[in-house]
C-alpha cells in the first residue's frame, strides 16, 4: 500500500480506538479497589497477662472481695466465673451442706475470663487470706478469642499467682467443665482441647489436676438441660454434682469437715 492510502486507513484507526474509549470510561481510567469486606480483628487481651473487664459490676464486686479477702478466716477458696458465682444462687443450698464447716470463699464473678481471674488475685483478692485449698475453675469465656494454648497459658499464670501468695496451699484445679448439647459441639471441642494442656499444670505435689467432666455427661457424651439447662451453668443438681466429686479430695486436705451451725 502506498503513503497516500496508507494515511486515511491510519486516521480511520485512530477514530475507532477514540470512540471506543469514549463509551467505556472503564478503559480511560483504573478500576478503583473495592473496599475491604473482612471486619477488623477483637482486640482482646491475652489470656495470660491481667486485664480489667469493662463495666462497673466487675470492680463493684472485685472491691467486694477485696474486702471479703481481708477480714480473712477463708480456708477454702474459689475462684472462676459465672459458673463459680453461680454457688452463690443456685448451687448455694449445696454449698452451704457441702463446704460450709470449711470456711469458704466464694470469689466467682460472672463472665471473667483469665485475664480477669488474674488481675483480681494480683489486686487484692488474695490480702488478707490464707486459704489452706484453692478450687479453681476457669477458661469457658475465653472461647473463641483464644487458642487452647493460650488459654492453658492463663490458667497457668492463675496458679502461679496464688502459690507465690500462698506457697503451701493445695489447689484443686479442674477441667473446663463440658458445654453444648453434644461431644461435637464447636465450644467443647475447644474446651477439651485445652484442658489436655491445662492437665499439666499437675505437680503431683500440691497442684492436683481433676476433669469431672464426665459426671454431667450421659454415656453418649450428650449434655442434659436437667443438669444444666442452658448447656452452661449447672442448676442444683449440677452443683451437686461437682460437691460430690470433689469433697473426697478436700477431705484429704482438710480433714472431716465440721458441723456447721
Amino acid at each position: 500500500m502506498n503513503r497516500r492510502r496508507l494515511l486515511p486507513v491510519l486516521a480511520a484507526m485512530f477514530l475507532c480506538a477514540g470512540a471506543i474509549f469514549a463509551a467505556d470510561p472503564v478503559a480511560t481510567a483504573p478500576a478503583t479497589p473495592p473496599a475491604a469486606t473482612n471486619p477488623r480483628p477483637r482486640t482482646v487481651a491475652p489470656a495470660d497477662q491481667p486485664a480489667i473487664k469493662p463495666g462497673a459490676g466487675f470492680m463493684n464486686t472485685h472491691n467486694q472481695y477485696v474486702a471479703l479477702a481481708k477480714k480473712g478466716g477463708i480456708d477454702l477458696y474459689f475462684v472462676g466465673d459465672s459458673i463459680t458465682d453461680g454457688w452463690h444462687g443456685g448451687g448455694k443450698k449445696v454449698w452451704t451442706d457441702a463446704f460450709g464447716g470449711w470456711n469458704p470463699g466464694n470469689f466467682g464473678i460472672g463472665g471473667d475470663r483469665t485475664e480477669h481471674v488474674l488481675w483480681r488475685l494480683q489486686n487484692g483478692e488474695l490480702d488478707g487470706v490464707s486459704p489452706k485449698a484453692f478450687v479453681i475453675m476457669i477458661g469457658t469465656n475465653n472461647v473463641g478469642t483464644s487458642t487452647p494454648a493460650q488459654v492453658a497459658a492463663g490458667v497457668g499464670a492463675i496458679v502461679k499467682t496464688i502459690q507465690d501468695k500462698n506457697p503451701k496451699a493445695k489447689i484443686l484445679l479442674l477441667a473446663i467443665f463440658p458445654r453444648g448439647a453434644t461431644a461435637t459441639d464447636r465450644n467443647r471441642v475447644a474446651n477439651d482441647a485445652a484442658n489436655v494442656l491445662i492437665a499439666k499444670l499437675d505437680d503431683g505435689k500440691n497442684v492436683k489436676f481433676m476433669d469431672i467432666g464426665k459426671k454431667f455427661l450421659a454415656d453418649d457424651g450428650t449434655l442434659s438441660k436437667d443438669i444444666m439447662p442452658d448447656l452452661l451453668h449447672p442448676n442444683e443438681k449440677g452443683y451437686q454434682i461437682w460437691a460430690d466429686a470433689i469433697t473426697p479430695t478436700l477431705t484429704e486436705w482438710l480433714g472431716p469437715k465440721p458441723a456447721t451451725k
